[in-house]
């Protein structure tokens, strides 16, 4: 009596599979290494590669769907925020600004390309007081509950006739009617984010001068930063020194180094 595995038929069999599954293997070896190299070979589209791209494009479609830009995020008490808080990245905050100088410059597309103003820092506090405490969240991974305080940025627009694309009086409540978006920039040029008009609205972004109760310190953006809950840390832009409302979106620093344009939580 033969052994099963002595049985030609059998040891046929298992030759036949044998090879069939080396066969699968290397193909699906070879798909993987035509893939990669096709990703690759991919142009660049605005610091990533263009099929990539098209991923983070197609994350925000879905996001924009199942999320309003104007979420609330969750809010705690002021005794819960931490003491000591982390700084999301110097970008923007070069050396040698004077801060004693410093004023806001403000470019609405309804006044033309060459109209602007300047707004003190006095004359923004002087507009009603806002506090934000919420979870804040940067893409390096962590998160802490910190306290902000400042002027909605709807209030700022509000008092300043902002948005508007003809430069009459602001309609906030008629999106359609403003502007697309918000570019903030900093004095050096070094930093830049680009802001829809629907996050920027939210009764939580704020233009921040303090942070737990005390004046800002110049590494968290003094005198004046963005502070915008609904967004990753990379849009909170610190030290703004100027404020274009437009309808193109504008540049975006991390966008333009492979990040998605909304960073939306």
């Amino acid at each position: 009596m033969s052994l099963e595995h002595d049985d030609p038929n059998f040891q046929r069999e298992v030759r036949k599979r044998s090879i069939k599954s080396f066969a699968w293997f290397f193909l699906a070896i070879a798909l993987v290494v035509a893939g990669w190299l096709w990703l690759m070979s991919q142009p660049d589209e605005f610091g990533a590669n263009r099929a990539l791209r098209r991923v983070l494009r197609f994350n925000e479609t879905v996001n924009a769907a199942v999320k309003s830009p104007t979420h609330l995020a969750k809010t705690f008490d002021k005794s819960q925020a931490v003491k000591n808080v982390k700084v999301n990245g110097p970008y923007g905050l070069s050396d040698g600004f004077d801060s004693t100088s410093w004023k806001l410059r403000v470019v609405n597309k309804g006044w033309g390309a060459d109209s602007v103003i300047y707004v003190t820092l006095d004359d923004i506090k002087k507009l009603p007081r806002t506090d934000v405490v919420f979870d804040f969240k940067c893409i390096e991974g962590w998160s802490q509950i910190t306290w902000w305080s400042g002027v909605k940025l709807s209030d700022f627009m509000k008092q300043y006739n902002l948005g508007s694309r003809n430069g009459r009086t602001p309609n906030l409540d008629d999106v359609p009617s403003l502007t697309n978006y918000i570019g903030m920039v900093t004095p050096d040029s070094g930093y830049y984010v680009g802001i829809d008009m629907k996050s920027a609205l939210s009764p939580q972004t704020i233009l921040c001068y303090a942070m737990n109760g005390n004046p800002l310190p110049e590494n968290q953006g003094a005198p004046l930063r963005l502070i915008i809950p609904n967004k990753y840390g990379v849009k909170h832009i610190k030290r703004i020194g100027t404020m274009r409302f437009v309808d193109r979106r504008p540049r975006d620093y991390w966008f333009e180094r492979g990040y998605d344009y909304d960073c939306a939580l």
